[in-house]
């Protein structure tokens, strides 16, 4: 087995956290929602992430990583900013009577945050072939996501 960097545990601690945020984002969004479409949908999202948090966790075993103690500074930081994200859903869908395009909006919003964690765990140097694979492959769902949940929002 290749020796493991630093800069690749932290880019799965970093997805596994950023993934289980947003399936919990994602599930508060669909609890907000007055649609039964949108929040079917939304719980769909929901369960997106949480098998992407469990393929990176069950990945980064195989790798002797332990996604589970992984609280680096970045984790900690991004985790901070979910729960504040998390926070904006809640409000935002109370101020506005559960606007469904508010809703939609910031959970534009969580997509942008995930991609951009995960355009930056690619640059992760030494990243291994088979973990490069997995986090493209997830990058583009997570843009599809992304893009569905623009389309709705208009």
């Amino acid at each position: 087995m290749a020796s493991i960097s630093d800069n690749t545990a932290r880019a799965y601690n970093d997805l596994v956290e950023i993934n289980e945020t947003g399936a919990k984002g994602y599930q508060e969004a669909a609890e907000g929602a007055t649609s039964p479409q949108l929040k079917s949908q939304l719980s769909q999202f929901s369960q997106q992430r949480a098998q992407f948090a469990s393929e990176l966790k069950q990945q980064a075993r195989q790798f002797g990583i332990n996604t589970e103690a992984g609280n680096t500074v970045e984790g900690v930081v991004a985790d901070a900013a979910a729960a504040v994200h998390r926070g904006w859903i809640n409000i935002k869908s109370a101020i506005t009577g559960q606007d469904d395009n508010a809703i939609l909006g910031e959970c534009e919003t969580g997509d942008k945050v995930a991609l951009e964690a995960y355009e930056q765990a690619l640059k992760a140097e030494g990243l291994p072939v088979e973990a490069k694979s997995i986090i493209q492959k997830q990058h583009g769902e997570i843009l599809a996501a992304k893009n569905q949940i623009t389309s709705l929002k208009h």
